[in-house]
């Protein structure tokens, strides 16, 4: 009688842990990996200017799917029309997401009405500079959440770059946390550049988290563990998985909070050059295995 007890006991307990092993099993047979892989147009910028179809046959030829522009000399179109380059970029696989433009609110009315006629999804302010006060960061944020304003009355969204400034305490505060408490988080999300992250001190994955969803893109590149020298051009730069960053557990952590489009933007190049640089990236994101 005790060992038939203990058998249907045993048997019970089994048949519970059934559910949760199969469970188990098809959360780490599930692959955790990046919806797409993005690139920063700014990166290989010297290629784009001197022959923009041949780069993006280069970039989409290399695994990237989609591309993030900037108001150059040539425009965030590269001298085309919207629909000029928006064609040249898909007939090479690529989906134009998101430019950086800095204007006022004319340019803003303007260029959000032309990236909305070609499916953006967004219109990112990639500098405002130090401030000497938080009150004028503050002031920032009410502008910014005028462009929001006006990218949604088109149909995108509006999103702010922060360089490595607004990690800077200013009047005893970070500017970063002011413009992400002072912003309206229905009109302006946050493109997170994690190298300029890193190398102020702060926990990307923190802010990530805290102020989830806001982060909805990101800059990627890696920070060397020996750094340069203060002042050496972008100093400690380097290509994705030579440097401290733990890739696979950041983006991740991204991905679980809400972060939807992932671009590298490499600044530094050692014995490479920009497209070379580019392509080594894009073959280390395409066999990550994010953890």
């Amino acid at each position: 009688m005790t060992n038939r007890r203990s058998f249907i006991k045993q048997s019970s307990l089994l048949a519970l842990s059934i559910p949760l092993i199969k469970s188990n099993l098809r959360a780490e047979t599930k692959s955790h990996k990046l919806p797409a892989i993005g690139v920063q147009l700014y990166m290989v910028k010297e290629d784009m200017a001197k022959d923009a179809p041949a780069t993006l046959t280069q970039l989409g030829k290399m695994g990237y799917t989609q591309i993030e522009s900037y108001g150059g000399d040539k425009g965030i179109f590269w001298g085309m029309t919207n629909k000029e380059f928006n064609k040249l970029a898909n007939g090479n696989g690529l989906t134009m997401i998101s430019s950086h433009y800095a204007g006022d609110a004319e340019g803003f009315e303007k260029t959000a009405a032309q990236a909305a006629e070609i499916g953006m999804k967004y219109l990112i302010y990639p500098w405002k500079g130090p401030q000497k006060t938080i009150d004028a960061f503050k002031r920032i944020a009410d502008e910014f959440n005028g462009y929001g304003a006006i990218c949604k009355k088109n149909g995108l969204r509006f999103a702010y770059h922060p360089h490595d400034y607004p990690y800077k305490p200013v009047d005893g505060q970070l500017p970063i946390n002011v413009l992400l408490d002072n912003t309206d988080k229905g009109l302006v999300d946050f493109q997170m550049d994690f190298y300029y992250t890193v190398t102020e001190g702060q926990d990307p994955e923190a802010y990530i988290k805290k102020y989830h969803p806001r982060f909805r893109l990101c800059h990627m590149r890696d920070v060397l563990k020996e750094r340069l020298p203060a002042g050496s051009e972008e100093e400690s730069a380097c290509d994705l998985g030579k440097g401290i960053i733990n890739y696979p557990h950041l983006l991740s952590t991204a991905l679980d909070n809400g972060m939807e489009y992932f671009f590298v933007e490499q600044s530094r190049f050692f014995h490479e050059t920009p497209l070379q640089s580019a392509a080594f990236n894009a073959d280390y994101l395409k066999t990550l295995k994010l953890s």
